[in-house]
């Protein structure tokens, strides 16, 4: 039987501003992962810590299609997100689209 849903991926890597910022950072981004994982089409969120670069971490989410993931971009859970990282962050967050060549949820 084919898999008739359509899978996109995105990453968010933010790096907090410091030891100071970093765990204020982190509480935001896992408030972020419950919250955003009920929204529409949400397969999956997970966030991770680097374990070579200090303060810097990664959202990996799986969308059901393009249309939920984008209308996820102007949802509240992204929106509050974006207010509560102002003045933790080093730089700006890197957000990138993948095309999944081998992603899937195991049920």
């Amino acid at each position: 039987m084919a898999n008739d849903v359509e899978l996109v991926v995105v990453t968010l890597a933010f790096e907090a501003a410091g030891p100071e910022a970093d765990e204020r950072l982190r509480r935001h981004l896992a408030r972020y992962v419950v919250l955003a994982r009920d929204e529409p089409g949400c397969r999956n969120i997970d966030l991770v810590a680097s374990a070579t670069h200090p303060h810097r971490y990664l959202l990996i989410e799986k969308w059901e299609s393009d249309d939920h993931q984008r209308a996820h971009f102007d949802a509240e859970p992204l929106v509050e997100l974006a207010r509560s990282c102002e003045g933790l962050l080093a730089v700006p967050p890197v957000i990138d689209l993948h095309e999944p060549i081998s992603a899937h949820d195991l049920h």
